[in-house]
């Protein structure tokens, strides 16, 4: 009988069952560096200290044997590390460990008599190199700690977008990675998250929980499926060896009224450990708001993160991830939603009474939990198996205004009232088995979960000159407010609006209706299979995977992931070479898919989702080609430089639609993609007590039309392709610090500072001249005009503080919110001083859109380390500067995929930390 993608669902759950009967799992993305200390008569060495670095993540920790010249560092990230052993009496040495495994590393280190020459090299990690064909960074917490963060409440995000090459940061914590937009999947402690993670979808672990990030930004490995744009492999923190408790109490106070308070705890023995961390925040710019002033922008959030680990035996472990956030902030308004003037009475008369009915109030709450127990069984020395599950459950509710009425924005935002409570609920089975020896790194696993949406959505018309809900319309065919059926129009048969959906009448919020509710529901079933092998042959590395995945939810698919990669060290030179290959299944994202993908399809919603004539409803998964080539070069032990080039193609390629004023997005399909670029990333270890980085990156994101499926979207009307609203030309990121070395009399001090730079992401909803007529893929056609003759630009389409936001200027006079520009302006006096405007008859969907003009922004951090001089209670002052300069410069405008958004202006922060 065949096995069809049924058959394999059904038998898969009994499968795993079987298998968890055995075991239960454990992290996927650490192990643990253990050995002994002898002499060269194999005497043991207690009391030995051993110090245990990676001078590109920063990691730095330190250990002693036990009485059985014992050692351990538990809860180790997969890399390099160089591990210097020192005992009183012996020569001190210095040995190169590969960790790569949750199998993990085992290390003899024999000590040699002390003599005139006091340091043996048994292996020396001569370079800052290695072999590895996956482009990643790493960072480790004892690196990341001192970085500024622009979003305390996206703190995760910033770090990422602050430290990895390759990705154009954007408003609200969301980043993007390699042209893709929330392609990227988090996988903490081995659990496997593909939602999206930013502040207005889900509420993300808190950073302080984290110990160390790997951010693979090459091909994929075949364990990781799903987003993998980028894959954030986070390793949280242990209280597992830690024998005295450790830990600290902090707080902050800074600009927009923004304050922190925090408290983490780690305390264990050898077989032991728990780690718990709690913390709040709430701040009066909570997201960043559609104007650089700002109001009704409050939010607060808390998080509780607790970690617990055991040691029943040398062959038995468990761990357990316990995560509960919760977020609730306002919808940051803009000019246009103060004092609102709406319909107020009679409605449904010729003459409705306006009168104002006062500010937008659009809210949102967001309550996250998430439990992961894990256990892990030693085979033998060189295999494990791992087995787990866990459940995540985001429950997100939007509320409008008090008076619905008041959620009315310009025609070309918001038209409707929305009401939503959505539920997406992930929970999976997974297991793996680890085999390492000699040559041979191997893993192979599976996962099999299941994903619970349920979106219950209001929706009512708030504007009353709404082209599909209003009857009648004047002399020049625009809408009127007014009127409960087209019979009662003016002028008759000729007043009526051609127009008009009957159907929404009963749900115009200005003519007496009410809310229209819509229920949506689906199962999203999704099963992964993977088995990849690291071979080291020599000076060569090669990575060889398959992966399959099936997807069954709204539509189904299945897709064989070939994953190959090749790496060359050519040690002379300090140089690697590497060259990598992934096919990846893409899958729709879960934030309101049902809604998108059935919406259309309803006679009310239709219309006011926009949906687009011709698009089919449900979005059907895609599959990308991507291709990766890059090298990494070190000079000495000083700086080391990696490179990376790469092509993706993605057909069927997903992107979001907003609707109106609101952070509720919708997941739209595209035809195709093609995405080329590369990365850099240029690394300084400490040296002298100064460290420093910088990424940069050119990604072209290139979109091609018909819309394939969704609610909502715009662009791509020529049928040609575009360019999306997160293409960017080039962006760089550089952050040097400096600690002032011991003995000083400000020991302890340090500085950071931080400079990003970037070129700009697509605006294409600012005005242009480029009719049609010169150039089949105009970005300007619908706002190109002629004026006494002379190329002009119509500008009417924007509200006067639609035209302040982006700061257009016509013949001198810049738009104010009170006082907009002239319907009409000659493209030679019209420009702007926050958007880069192309061109009179240049501008190109392709290859000249309109884009946000060029930034730099500037961080610095200054802090001293424990101020008091004391030994068990160290206390630390930070003062962090974001956007020192107060640059005023914007994210995005009237995105189609996220509205308007300024950068943070000058912020100031001050915070106190208790060490204990």
């Amino acid at each position: 009988m065949p096995l069809t993608h049924g058959r394999i669902l059904r038998i898969l759950p009994i499968l795993f069952l079987a298998l968890a009967a055995a075991c239960l799992q454990a992290q996927g993305s650490a192990g643990t560096i253990r050995g002994t200390v002898t002499d060269p008569t194999g005497a043991v060495i207690p009391n030995a200290t051993l110090h245990l670095t990676n001078p590109r993540s920063g990691l730095d920790r330190t250990a002693t044997s036990d009485g059985l010249g014992q050692f351990e560092f538990p809860n180790i990230t997969f890399d390099n590390y160089l591990l210097a052993v020192s005992a009183q009496g012996f020569a001190s040495q210095r040995k190169a460990v590969d960790l790569q495994s949750v199998v993990g590393a085992n290390v003899k280190v024999i000590m040699q008599i002390a003599s005139a020459d006091s340091t043996v090299t048994v292996e020396s990690q001569g370079d800052l190199v290695e072999t590895d064909p996956t482009f990643h960074t790493d960072v480790d917490r004892e690196d990341f700690i001192k970085v500024p963060m622009e979003s305390e409440s996206s703190t995760l995000s910033s770090l990422v977008t602050a430290t990895t090459p390759g990705v154009s940061a954007d408003s609200n914590g969301l980043f993007h990675g390699l042209g893709d937009h929330a392609s990227n999947s988090f996988s903490v402690d081995g659990q496997s998250i593909t939602d999206q993670q930013s502040k207005v979808f889900s509420n993300q672990i808190p950073a302080n929980s984290i110990q160390s990030i790997e951010v693979i930004s090459g091909a994929p490995p075949a364990e990781y499926g799903g987003k993998t744009s980028l894959v954030i492999v986070a390793t949280t923190r242990s209280g597992q060896g830690v024998n005295k408790p450790t830990g600290s109490i902090s707080s902050s106070y800074g600009a927009f009224g923004s304050g922190t308070v925090g408290f983490d705890l780690a305390y264990g023995g050898k077989n032991w450990g728990n780690f718990i961390e709690a913390d709040g925040m709430n701040s009066g710019r909570f997201l960043d708001p559609p104007e650089f002033q700002v109001f009704h922008d409050k939010g607060n959030e808390q998080n509780f993160f607790d970690r617990i680990d055991y040691t029943f035996s040398a062959k038995d472990s468990m761990h357990l991830d316990v995560n509960y956030s919760r977020s609730w902030f306002q919808t940051p308004n803009s000019y246009d939603s103060l004092n609102v003037q709406n319909v107020e009475g009679d409605g449904t008369s010729a003459n409705p009474a306006f009168s104002n009915v006062g500010n937008a109030d659009q809210r949102s709450k967001i309550g996250t939990i998430n439990i992961s127990p894990t256990y892990t069984r030693v085979i033998n020395d060189n295999s494990v198996l791992n087995v787990g599950a866990f459940m995540r459950r985001d429950d997100y509710n939007y509320f409008p205004s008090g008076n619905p009425l008041a959620d009315l924005g310009p025609a070309n935002l918001q038209t409707s009232s929305i009401l939503q409570n959505r539920t997406l609920t992930n929970s999976a089975v997974h297991s793996d088995y680890s085999y390492s020896k000699g040559i041979h790194t191997f893993k192979a696993g599976a996962q099999y979960g299941q994903t619970f949406l349920n979106e219950n959505d209001n929706l009512g018309v708030v504007d009353p000159t709404y082209n599909f809900s209003a009857p009648c319309v004047d002399a020049n065919g625009n809408p009127l407010p007014g009127y409960a059926n087209p019979s009662e129009c003016p002028g008759g048969a000729a007043g009526q609006n051609p127009n008009y959906l009957s159907v929404l009448a009963p749900y115009d919020l200005t003519r007496g209706g009410s809310y229209y509710n819509y229920n949506g529901h689906t199962d999203v079933k999704e099963l992964g299979l993977f088995a990849e092998d690291q071979i080291k042959i020599g000076d060569w590395l090669f990575n060889v995977g398959l992966r399959e995945d099936v997807y069954n939810g709204l539509t189904r698919a299945n897709q064989t992931q070939p994953r190959v990669g090749i790496a060359y060290n050519i040690k002379p030179t300090l140089t690697v070479l590497r060259i990598s290959y992934a096919r990846t299944l893409e899958t729709p994202f879960n934030e309101n898919l049902v809604l998108s993908s059935e919406g259309c399809s309803n006679a009310v919603l239709a219309p006011l989702l926009a949906c687009t004539s011709g698009v089919a409803g449900t979005l059907q998964p895609g599959f990308r080609n991507e291709f990766h080539a890059g090298l990494q070069q070190a000079f000495g032990k000083r700086v080391v430089v990696s490179g990376e080039y790469i092509w993706k193609y993605t057909h069927n390629a997903f992107d979001f639609s907003v609707l109106g004023n609101t952070p509720i997005t919708f997941p739209i399909d595209w035809h195709n993609s093609k995405i080329p670029g590369y990365a850099l990333h240029v690394e300084m270890p400490t040296y002298h007590n100064i460290s420093a980085y910088t990424v940069m990156s050119s990604v072209a994101a290139r979109f091609f039309p018909p819309q394939v499926a969704g609610a909502g979207a715009t662009v791509g009307s020529t049928g040609l392709p575009f360019r999306i609203d997160h293409d960017e030309k080039f962006n760089q990121e550089t952050h040097v610090q400096y600690t002032l070395p011991r003995g000083k009399f400000l020991n302890g001090l340090w500085g950071g500072f931080n400079w990003r730079y970037d070129s700009g992401l697509t605006a294409g909803s600012v005005p242009c001249y480029n009719p049609l007529s010169n150039d089949p893929n105009s970005a300007c056609d619908p706002t190109s005009t002629l004026l006494n003759g002379q190329p002009a630009v119509i500008l009417s389409g924007l509200t006067a503080d639609e035209q302040a936001q982006a700061g257009l200027t016509c013949n001198g006079v810049t738009a104010t919110p009170g006082n907009p520009l002239p319907a009409v302006c000659l493209a030679s006096e019209y420009t702007s001083s926050l958007v880069k405007i192309p061109s009179p008859g240049t501008g190109d969907n392709d290859h000249n859109p309109p884009r946000i003009s060029p930034r730099n922004l500037f961080d610095a951090s200054l802090g001293k380390d424990n101020i008091f001089h004391k030994e068990h209670y160290k206390v630390n002052l930070d003062l962090t500067a974001i956007n020192v300069t107060d640059k005023y410069a914007l994210y995005n405008f009237l995105s189609t995929f996220s509205g308007t958004h300024y950068v943070t202006p000058r912020a100031l922060t001050a915070k106190i930390t208790l060490n204990f």
